[in-house]
């Protein structure tokens, strides 16, 4: 049911709108095939005008006339765009009020508007002027223009030495020009299914052809159903997860509709639409002819060709006529909706349907097409969106590779996919300078970090890295990395970004030692390749094309890394954690403080007082209005994220626990969007205070049979030595499994203690980590 008319039909007077997406990455392929198809004097990109706004022109003003830099940022930094765009400068400076009232002046710049300076009056007398004139030329970054002959035929044309040739006339102009602008659009999710399918040939020995994938396939709609769709091409959105799990897909049908409900108008019709598809709301038809066009919308009008084809079925109208009013429709032109009223109602009436229903017809199409959607569009991103799905579905790891290396620049992006990796069951290894290549990619089912995505750690760099290790074979040590990897790639930031990340741990030696030898491993390196380049051989030559480790420096001795300076340094290079976690020694303790777990929340919580524990993984603090401290900060926990929002009143009672990768408690209320969780917090600890401070009980679980006389003594004793200076009392569960299980539960009121690390930890080595637990709550049993 896709009208050829809905793209281009006689009585269209404009020119079509051709949109074609391409890999991102072969864009370019694709201009350079036109060019050597149509003639490259009849190919153009086109130009772009970049205006002079009202910031711009401040700046580039203020340069001009020598006001200080801080000077003028203290101006532009109150003019903030609203709705994308950024208001003029008579209505931001206060010289004119807005009539619409869309902008009002802001206090903290309003002494520009009345200072005596020479210099700020040139500086507003001169922008005012200036301001909206174009300031430079840019290449859009999609648009084409194919021309019958010479494009210069036509068109001035623009070009420098760092562009290609690019039409003078923008794109608005050029319809007017005789010429139609096509966009040849670069899509991510393109390269994504070319990158899994090569992988999928890689590991598994299959060949798969995108025009083959059955349209039935069920793990796909199982996907789609409960929601996984994190990575699936335009279904990945948290409100969009919730209505598919409420929608279970079984078809194209199924998910064309969604796509084109999913919008800011039509979604107030999804529950509607789902509750027809499963029966719980009746389906009715104003007229038996709509049924067969609304049957796959169970009655609802979802796509504009089912405008088309209910003013064809009813009123009679052409395709062509349809498309028109269905455009009437949408942009609400009242004399020509009043015209094509009685025009429908006529048409209908010859068609033997009463003038009544007829009406009423109208008024429904008049309804639904303002939301409309081009289901042709639909469609194809429907299409799409399988693909990736079946894909994800069938082939999860491949997939999830693909995803990592499409978003590898995007630190974010990365973090979220290897938690959905997680999710799926699928192994995230760290990268290895002896199994990682560029991208990530994928052995055994499990996925191997690309070494490209490490901070400054460049493409070309793995690929030396890769094609020496084809060559040489494995490296054993840092000096054989620099000994016959090229030198200009091996540089002194490529290797500690490796060193950090622990790309090098398969070599000899910990970080902190292979980090101390990197400047003499590069020296090495340099000595090496300089005899091999003037023909000499070392004494000691394996014969293997690189020097016998007899030659190699030694590595200096050193304690390794702690912990916790590992983490950070894997972070400051990959964004997040490897090898570990922050809160990985204080787990336990973790579980037991927080009533929320940060990637496993649900809409219930909206609103609701939560207490989250986690690491500040970014922090960003901001002067509020009264000239206050406040703060933006995430917080990470073991299952996700979430953007926490810290008002000064809380950031001053926090007394310095927000900092960058501090672990803290925070106690707050929830704000729910789809599965996603935002905190407004009420107060922020560090961990420590926060474990102390409000645990009430530390619980002891004892089996009567496994416990001896002498670990009780023990315990006795070390309770007694701690008791007195803490506010948790300490509780003993203990129970019997003779026979029928029996439980107590003794509580000493006279003992407190400190629910601190040592306490902790002396507890737990006595009876066991899971049997030494924090009350945060009163017991209810």
């Amino acid at each position: 049911d896709l009208l050829f008319e809905r793209f281009l039909n006689p009585e269209r007077v404009s020119m079509p709108d051709i949109d074609i997406d391409f890999q991102d990455d072969r864009r370019e392929e694709v201009i350079q095939y036109t060019r050597a198809q149509y003639g490259v004097d009849s190919v153009s990109q086109i130009a772009t005008f970049g205006k002079l706004s009202a910031r711009a022109v401040l700046k580039d003003v203020g340069r001009v006339l020598g006001v200080p830099l801080n000077t003028i940022e203290s101006i532009t930094k109150h003019i903030e765009a609203r709705m994308g765009k950024v208001p003029p400068l008579k209505y931001v400076l206060g010289i004119e009020k807005d009539p619409k009232k869309n902008w009002e002046p802001k206090a903290e710049i309003a002494w520009v508007k009345q200072s005596d300076d020479p210099k700020i009056q040139q500086l507003v007398k001169y922008s005012l002027i200036l301001e909206g004139l174009i300031r430079n030329v840019g290449m859009h970054a999609a648009g084409v223009v194919i021309a019958p002959s010479d494009t210069s035929d036509y068109v001035p044309l623009y070009k420098t030495p760092n562009t290609e040739l690019m039409t003078m006339f923008n794109m608005n102009d050029l319809e007017d020009a005789g010429l139609l602008k096509m966009d040849f659009l670069g899509l991510i999710t393109l390269t994504v299914i070319d990158k899994s399918i090569a992988q999928i040939k890689q590991t598994r020995g299959i060949e798969i052809d995108t025009d083959e994938i059955p349209l039935d396939d069920e793990e796909t709609y199982k996907l789609f159903g409960e929601g996984h769709t994190v990575g699936v091409f335009q279904f990945e959105s948290p409100p969009m997860r919730d209505y598919l799990r409420k929608l279970k897909p079984k078809s194209i049908d199924d998910l064309a509709a969604m796509n084109a409900l999913y919008r800011p108008g039509p979604m107030e019709f999804i529950d509607e639409f789902i509750d027809r598809k499963f029966g719980r709301k009746q389906i009715e038809y104003l007229h038996p002819k709509m049924e067969p066009i609304l049957k796959s919308t169970y009655g609802i009008i979802v796509f504009q060709e089912q405008v088309m084809q209910l003013a064809s079925e009813i009123a009679g109208f052409t395709l062509a006529q349809a498309d028109l009013m269905r455009r009437a429709m949408g942009k609400k032109k009242l004399d020509e909706m009043a015209k094509l009223r009685t025009e429908f109602v006529l048409g209908a009436e010859k068609r033997e349907i009463d003038k009544k229903i007829a009406m009423e017809i109208f008024d429904m199409i008049d309804k639904f097409a303002n939301y409309g959607f081009n289901k042709s569009h639909s469609v194809a991103y429907s299409l799409l969106a399988y693909q990736t799905a079946y894909l994800k579905a069938n082939y999860p790891a491949e997939f999830m590779a693909a995803m990592l290396t499409s978003q590898m620049q995007h630190t974010d992006d990365v973090k979220n996919l290897i938690d959905e990796c997680r999710k799926l069951g699928i192994d995230v290894l760290p990268p290895d300078i002896n199994e990682s290549v560029a991208e990530f990619s994928v052995k055994d089912g499990k996925i191997r970090f690309g070494m490209a995505a490490i901070k400054n750690v460049g493409k070309g760099a793995v690929d030396d890295i890769v094609a020496t290790r084809e060559e040489f074979g494995k490296f054993e040590t840092i000096f054989d990395i620099c000994g016959n990897v090229a030198s200009k790639q091996m540089n002194k930031k490529t290797l500690e970004s490796c060193v950090y990340a622990g790309a090098l741990d398969s070599l000899a030696g910990n970080r902190a030692e292979k980090f101390a030898a990197i400047e003499s491993a590069l020296q090495f390196g340099h000595d090496q390749q300089q005899h091999r380049e003037m023909g000499q051989s070392s004494l000691f030559d394996d014969g293997s094309g690189g020097d016998a480790v007899e030659m190699q420096p030694t590595l200096p001795a050193c304690e390794d890394w702690p912990k916790a300076i590992r983490l950070s340094h894997e972070k400051s290079v990959l964004g997040f954690y490897v090898s570990g976690h922050p809160l990985e020694d204080m787990r336990t303790d973790v579980e037991d403080m927080s009533t929320v777990e940060l990637g496993k929340t649900t809409p219930d919580l909206d609103g609701r007082t939560v207490r989250a524990c986690g690491v500040i993984s970014a922090l960003r603090t901001k002067i509020d209005k009264r000239g206050r401290t406040m703060a933006f900060a995430t917080i990470e926990d073991f299952t996700g994220k979430c953007e926490t929002l810290i008002f000064a009143d809380a950031y001053e009672k926090s007394q310095g626990a927000v900092k960058l990768d501090a672990p803290v408690c925070m106690i707050g209320t929830a704000e729910m969007s789809g599965d996603s969780i935002k905190i407004v917090a009420d107060e922020v600890m560090s961990f420590e205070d926060a474990r102390m401070k409000l645990t009430h009980w530390i619980q002891v679980v004892v089996s009567i049979q496994s416990t001896d006389e002498a670990r009780m003594r023990q315990a006795i004793s070390f309770i007694q030595k701690h008791s007195g200076n803490g506010n948790a009392s300490c509780l003993f569960h203990l129970y019997s499994e003779n026979g029928e299980s029996k439980r107590w539960r003794l509580v000493s009121h006279e003992v407190k203690l400190r629910a601190e690390k040592s306490v902790l930890t002396g507890l737990r080595d006595i009876f066991g980590v899971e049997n030494v637990r924090l009350v945060v709550d009163t017991p209810t049993s």
